[in-house]
């Protein structure tokens, strides 16, 4: 573990470039659950791709395409982010963010970087540590969502370099690695490109989404929902896709039979990224323990798909049991306005969602009453 900066900058103040407005955006289009409503959190942040909170009130958010990591606090506390901070710059698509002791960690494609005692220097960030700079530099697929799992390691996943193709080394994995340094472990392989998972509240087993292959018509395959049961497991990808389909080119009649089918198949190429358990208070009862995903959207069907949140319900033994949006209306008829990219329960037991197209952090609440209360509310609207 050493300290070097190359290729970025830190110590920028306020972001300076012109943020669109919070009024342009179209929150009153967004359909929800009864009782429930969306806000604006924070607006003119570039990109904004994974979260993650400190207990300080501030929001951290990486970007991919904007290079920028941002510090949005909330000191007085009212869901409304005070201003945009620039906490660097420059870096190669980082996606990842996650907090942990004081720290903010970031993941570019190659290496993950940690910003000490982030939290008093956000205005004027210390210069990073680099952890590791032990992942493949491939661009394709390269970006990253970093997350602390129950074990205290620091899982960061490692997409395919291509749409579909053989894999090798850490390609194709989700890995983990000590806070201190050390080689990357691969926990999971066989996994096209996950760039979203969480661990169970309860059994403290990993849940990913992966995105399917391109290529393959407008139905199939699968983007999917998987459950790490056991570690080494193989999750199917090039041979096998959505547990039941071989693929064409690198797959056989028998490919799928020694792989783990997804726990929930997801819509074709909804490009699932961020997902949450939700372990807050704030919603319904029934809502306690359930999958919350970003759908990103497709960008190779001839009809769009996803640019939602969708919600996965599970049974009292850990198993998915159905799948339905949540929160919809980013896409109007063939028209996307936003992107959702990430989801996270804020401690008051709101769900923020952050939007890479259209530069915005969302907050939804609940405030109506609880389905218990009002027996005219299904579960399944």
């Amino acid at each position: 573990m050493h300290r070097l900066w190359t290729g970025a900058s830190v110590g920028l103040a306020v972001l300076s470039c012109a943020p669109r407005a919070a009024g342009s955006l179209r929150t009153d289009l967004i359909e929800l659950p009864p009782g429930f409503r969306i806000e604006v959190f924070a607006s003119g942040v570039e990109n904004a791709r994974e979260m993650a909170w400190s207990p300080a009130g501030i929001l951290y958010v990486g970007s991919r395409g904007a290079g920028n990591v941002y510090a949005l606090p909330d000191r007085d506390g009212d869901w409304k982010a005070d201003g945009v901070h620039v906490v660097a710059s420059g870096l190669t698509q980082p996606s990842g963010v996650a907090y942990r002791d004081g720290a903010l960690w970031v993941a570019e494609i190659p290496r993950v970087l940690r910003f000490d005692d982030i939290d008093d220097r956000y205005a004027d960030p210390p210069e990073p540590v680099v952890v590791s700079d032990a992942f493949p530099s491939r661009g394709h697929h390269g970006w990253k969502f970093i997350a602390f799992g129950p074990d205290g390691k620091l899982y960061v996943p490692v997409g395919a370099p291509c749409n579909v193709c053989d894999t090798l080394g850490l390609f194709g994995t989700i890995t983990r690695m000590d806070p201190g340094g050390g080689p990357p472990e691969i926990v999971a392989r066989g996994i096209r490109n996950s760039v979203g998972f969480d661990w169970h509240p309860v059994t403290g087993e990993l849940w990913f989404t992966d995105n399917g292959r391109d290529l393959l018509g407008d139905d199939r395959p699968p983007d999917e929902l998987n459950r790490v049961t056991a570690g080494g497991q193989d999750f199917g990808f090039p041979a096998c896709h959505g547990g039941d389909l071989p693929d064409p080119d690198f797959g056989v009649e028998t490919s799928c039979e020694a792989t783990v089918p997804p726990a929930q198949k997801l819509g074709p190429h909804v490009a699932a990224l961020g997902m949450r358990f939700y372990t807050g208070e704030q919603f319904p009862p029934e809502y306690r323990h359930q999958i919350f995903i970003a759908e990103h959207g497709s960008w190779n069907r001839s009809r769009k798909i996803g640019y939602r949140v969708s919600l996965v319900r599970l049974d009292a033994e850990g198993r998915a049991v159905s799948y339905e949006p949540f929160a919809r209306g980013w896409l109007q008829g063939e028209n996307a306005w936003g992107r959702p990219a990430d989801v996270l329960v804020a401690p008051d037991g709101s769900l923020l969602v952050a939007d890479d197209d259209a530069d915005a952090v969302y907050r939804i609440v609940y405030e109506g009453p609880t389905v218990s209360e009002d027996p005219t509310v299904s579960e399944d609207e």
